[in-house]
């Protein structure tokens, strides 16, 4: 299988193809983060890169056999109090998704985005009504999001039984500890606890993972014998169904910053799933 992954961040999509089972041939990937590409070759050093998807001549590549990718959301976020949508400098690049798709024609292909501005215009272009799809159906995060596809998704995935507390590690550093200050501040600001939903203490399921987690008042929080602390990068990692450590080659807020940018493994796994039920279907 030839893969092109546009906007590839740590190459998630190489990770759940891998563990679907698919044979890959050539991964091309599309990513300008410094960051995030090394953490993909670090992991896949097999990975053609071939740097901003805005100087890509799609028609320059081989047959390509599944294209996938998660457009920038933050103009098309109801965070964002602009409403740019896809007029926005960074969520217009759907348009060379689009771009890819039609000049490539792959047999398979596969978008990500979140629920927001425009999303309508996206189920236009594309002509495929998304899959809503929460991340909580295979993992303790609460992580909603949509996929346009031309894989047949007939069912759910499995629902899993696991809660926040059982992905936590049982021996945490220090630095992942909020300040005595902090801790006092927080326990007495009642309006900033329910302004960030995303923040949970002692909760069953971790709120939605952020680029911005790495801030201090920003991320999932959780509260032990110890003090409040934020998540670790490898309870992020797992809340994405990640490896551990695959994040582990750069810093603790580059790291943050991708996972909260990535997709959920095994979300993406579910999806994949369906080209194999395709397969044996017709054979």
């Amino acid at each position: 299988m030839n893969v092109l992954s546009l906007f590839d961040g740590i190459s998630c999509a190489q990770i759940a193809l891998n563990k679907a089972g698919f044979k890959i041939d050539k991964y091309y990937a599309s990513e300008i983060d410094k960051n995030s590409i090394k953490v993909t070759m670090d992991n896949y050093p097999n990975t053609i890169q071939l740097g901003n998807v805005n100087d890509i001549d799609f028609k320059s590549l081989k047959k390509i056999d599944f294209l996938c990718g998660g457009s920038p959301c933050q103009d098309i976020s109801n965070l964002n109090k602009k409403k740019e949508g896809l007029s926005g400098s960074k969520s217009k690049l759907f348009y060379k998704f689009l771009e890819a798709k039609e000049v490539l024609n792959p047999k398979w292909w596969l978008l990500e985005n979140v629920q927001g501005t425009d999303t309508n215009i996206i189920t236009k272009e594309l002509k495929r009504r998304p899959l809503r799809l929460d991340s909580n159906w295979v993992t303790p995060q609460n992580r909603n999001r949509l996929y346009w596809t031309n894989i047949p998704v007939n069912s759910l995935p499995t629902r899993t039984k696991l809660k926040l507390k059982d992905i936590l590690e049982p021996t945490v550093d220090k630095k992942y500890y909020q300040t005595e200050a902090w801790n006092n501040w927080w326990l007495v600001n009642k309006e900033f606890q329910l302004s960030k939903s995303y923040s949970t203490l002692n909760a069953d399921k971790a709120g939605c993972l952020t680029a911005r987690m790495y801030a201090s008042w920003n991320g999932n929080f959780i509260q032990d014998e110890f003090g409040i602390r934020r998540l670790t990068i490898v309870e992020c990692e797992r809340l994405q169904t990640i490896p551990d450590g695959y994040t582990k080659s750069i810093s603790d807020i580059a790291s943050y910053k991708a996972l909260g940018d990535c997709w959920t493994i095994d979300i993406i796994v579910h999806i994949l799933n369906h080209i194999k039920d395709t397969i044996t279907t017709k054979n």
